[in-house]
């Protein structure tokens, strides 16, 4: 859970404001739930409709794996969207 300040390569501050990437966890939301209904849906028609137990038990076990991935993802969307971040292809080598 700890980011350094800015980008060693391009000095990008990482928090613009205190509390910036609070908003960070409604994109976080909206990422579990794509996630959600992706599973929900290949449970319902690839493994013909299982118990109730299934589905919370991947749905659970796929957001829990994946959860380091929906934090830094989040914060990026987060950072791109909102921050004033943007990509700068002289620095794409480093």
């Amino acid at each position: 859970m700890d980011m350094p300040d800015a980008c060693p390569v391009c000095r990008q501050t990482y928090e613009p404001e205190p509390g910036f990437y609070y908003g960070a966890m409604y994109i976080s939301s909206g990422f579990s739930t794509g996630l959600l209904l992706a599973i929900g849906f290949l449970l319902f028609y690839l493994a013909d409709d299982p118990p109730l137990w299934v589905y919370i038990v991947s749905v659970a076990g796929a957001v829990l794996a994946v959860a380091p991935l929906l934090f830094r993802y989040s914060r990026a969307v987060m950072l791109y969207g909102f921050g004033g971040a943007r990509f700068d292809p002289r620095y794409a080598a480093h």
